[in-house]
């Protein structure tokens, strides 16, 4: 009872975590500081781990991951959108490789289940430890672009999301090592960590405020408000 119980605390964190990043992205178009090759995978790997969940029978993790796979893809498209330095053959090339290699090991999986005298469980455990495998690889660009660049601009990332990652991961791994998944607890230690380190730096670095021209042009009017009465209380005092 425990077990399951804490199986939807870490599905209703997994949806919902996503969300903040889609309002921040879609909505307000900020996508300052998000790595592409994060958001590629961030559409890889839910489809990975629904092909998981249909040869293992695990419904929870298909329709876990059919939301947050939803979300990464929004967030993906935006991305993409405001930052067309981003399209660039090269670019893509880059992102969309160690997606593109997930989105294939699931495409496989399905097809070796499909033949005579293979089991999806089994298929399901060996493509989980590659989704772990891969998991190591997926936590690590993000991260990373926030310590090796310590002046970029983070305006784009919601610490909410990164927040609600970390309790999400937390509950999987519990999830997962109560019921024997290696998959599920490996992988989700690795998010765990990721989304710590996300988390750290975040709160380091705390978004400034950003300066519009309404603000430009009220600074200037009290520069010139200030110097005018600087200069009458000059001139009356000489």
């Amino acid at each position: 009872m425990l077990t399951h119980a804490l199986g939807f605390v870490a599905a209703a964190l997994s949806v919902s975590l996503s969300w903040p990043q889609v309002h921040k992205s879609c909505v307000q178009r900020r996508t300052n500081g998000l790595s592409a090759t994060a958001c590629a995978l961030g559409v890889a790997m839910p489809f990975g781990w629904i092909t998981y969940g249909l040869l293992s029978g695990e419904r929870l993790q298909v329709l876990t991951n059919a939301a947050t796979g939803l979300a990464g893809l929004s967030i993906l498209v935006a991305l993409l959108v405001t930052r067309p330095e981003l399209r660039t053959r090269r670019a893509l090339r880059v992102s969309a490789g160690s997606a593109g290699a997930v989105v294939a090991a699931a495409l496989i999986s399905l097809a070796a289940a499909a033949l005579p005298d293979v089991s999806g469980p089994a298929v399901a455990s060996v493509l989980g430890m590659l989704l772990a495998g891969v998991s190591f690889l997926s936590a690590i660009p993000q991260p990373l672009a926030l310590l090796r660049d310590r002046d970029q601009d983070i305006s784009g990332l919601s610490p909410l999301r990164w927040r609600l990652a970390a309790g999400a991961c937390a509950s999987w791994m519990t999830y997962g090592l109560l019921t024997g998944q290696v998959g599920v607890w490996a992988s989700a230690a690795v998010g765990l960590t990721s989304a710590l380190i996300v988390v750290g730096v975040l709160h380091v670095r705390r978004e400034r405020p950003a300066v519009t021209e309404a603000d430009l042009v009220a600074a200037t009017m009290r520069c010139w408000r200030d110097s005018i009465t600087t200069r009458n209380l000059a001139m009356a005092g000489v």
